[in-house]
């Protein structure tokens, strides 16, 4: 039964790398095998003899037990997964809703009137430094967005501006990952207790500011960054609430690492709050009238939280749900733990991480980052928690299709693989490896 469950997760994971080649989105592979998988365990289980104790990170030998106590061994462990899960879920589901509300009153519009430069270079250094910055507090992906969206309205040139998404790809994924909630995977480390917030900040803020100036420098110098583009008259309305309802969405994003060192309550417990307050002061900012009427005649009360939450990544949410529960799977009976105890064996842990970084350039890095939290069995803030965020988080950049952040720019702009690959993956890779070697040098 071992060697189904593992078939349906390499089928699953092929299925999802060549998401654009089949054109099927790839929440629909990662639900269907965490199904599987778990049906696996479910109709194996008698002939299970070890399981993997995730509180105690050990082997259980299971060989005496009843089939009622495997099943309730089983249902225990599904339950915990289950929940650490939707820890990350929820906390993303918040985060997400804050970004939307906030551009309900156009308030990342305040951004763009910051940007006044005609000059290419001086352009090219301030979305980078915007993309670094805005990622470590709304993400990667969000900032990633916020950015294209600002850059449509400066540049009408689209050859231009592919130029300009690509560098602002490498910006944000290293922005994001010096951040506690600037990726999914360090989000996903840190709400598992590898790293802390203070720890992270410490230890890859410098590998990740080396990461994004070095490709930047670099581009600077390119031809296609030399003169200015013309000017764009604004005409573009801007609500009076738009500038603070930037500040305060940012604030309470902020707020929720905040949060959890004063309580030590998980973070979305705190990312709750935040949505809770921003949400509060948004229908009062709008001036909403609530009637009874409106709402059995509507359902909801159509304001801007219910907007918000009406456009949040749904698929993205499903999606890392099926392969977080799916590596949940694997991790159950022993195999990721048995998996890593090889490797460990075999090559140093630096070299394994910066090859997980590689890796996670071709391969989706939720799951890479996954499958490392149940190879190692090191204490919070160790070295190779910080080198698995930062491998994770900077190397999806060297491929287009290894990173949310260049999924939406390549939908956005319509990027190719192979032109991101010829004229983008070479800075990323000088990048990642330029900041691999501030980490590892300072370890």
């Amino acid at each position: 039964m071992e060697l189904f469950i593992v078939s349906v997760f390499v089928l699953g994971y092929l299925a999802i790398t060549l998401e654009h080649n089949l054109k099927i989105d790839k929440l629909i592979p990662a639900l269907i095998m965490m199904a599987l998988a778990w049906a696996g365990i479910a109709f194996g289980l008698d002939h299970f003899t070890t399981w993997f104790n995730s509180h105690d990170a050990e082997i259980m030998n299971i060989t005496a037990y009843s089939h009622e106590e495997k099943a309730h061994l089983m249902e225990n462990t599904l339950l915990h997964h289950f929940g650490k899960t939707c820890e990350i879920l929820i906390f993303l589901v918040g985060a997400m809703t804050i970004v939307e509300i906030v551009d309900h009153f156009n308030g990342f519009q305040t951004i763009k009137r910051i940007i006044k430069t005609t000059n290419k270079r001086t352009l090219l250094w301030i979305v980078c430094s915007l993309g670094f910055i805005l990622s470590a507090i709304i993400d990667n992906l969000t900032a990633t967005i916020v950015l294209i969206t600002i850059l449509r309205k400066i540049i009408h040139d689209a050859p231009l501006r592919m130029w300009y998404a690509g560098l602002i790809i490498i910006a944000a994924n290293a922005g994001g990952a010096w951040s506690p909630i600037g990726d999914v995977t360090t989000t996903m480390l840190w709400m598992a207790h590898k790293t802390s917030a203070a720890g992270l900040i410490q230890h890859l803020l410098i590998p990740s500011i080396v990461c994004m100036i070095i490709p930047t420098l670099v581009a600077s110098f390119l031809p296609v960054f030399k003169g200015n583009i013309p000017a764009v008259e604004d005409t573009e309305k801007v609500s009076k609430n738009s500038t603070f309802m930037l500040i305060l969405g940012l604030s309470m994003i902020v707020f929720v690492p905040i949060f959890k060192t004063l309580t030590h309550l998980p973070p979305y417990v705190g990312m709750m709050l935040s949505l809770g307050v921003v949400s509060l002061v948004a229908e009062f900012k709008s001036n909403r009238q609530f009637s009874l009427t409106e709402v059995e005649n509507h359902g909801h009360v159509h304001g801007p939280t219910f907007k918000a939450l009406s456009k949040i990544e749904m698929p993205s949410i499903l999606f890392f749900l099926g392969i977080l529960m799916t590596v949940a799977s694997l991790e159950s009976l022993g195999l990721i733990y048995q998996f890593g105890e090889n490797v460990n064996a075999q090559m140093p842990e630096n070299v394994f991480v910066t090859l997980l970084g590689v890796g996670s350039a071709i391969i989706d890095n939720v799951p890479l980052v996954a499958a490392s939290m149940g190879m190692f069995r090191d204490a919070m803030d160790a070295e190779v928690w910080h080198y698995i965020a930062y491998a994770a988080g900077t190397g999806g950049s060297m491929l287009i299709i290894g990173s949310a952040a260049g999924v939406v720019a390549m939908g956005m702009e319509k990027i190719s693989f192979f032109w991101y690959l010829r004229n983008i993956s070479w800075l990323a890779i000088v990048g990642y490896l330029a900041g691999a070697g501030v980490f590892l040098l300072a370890h």
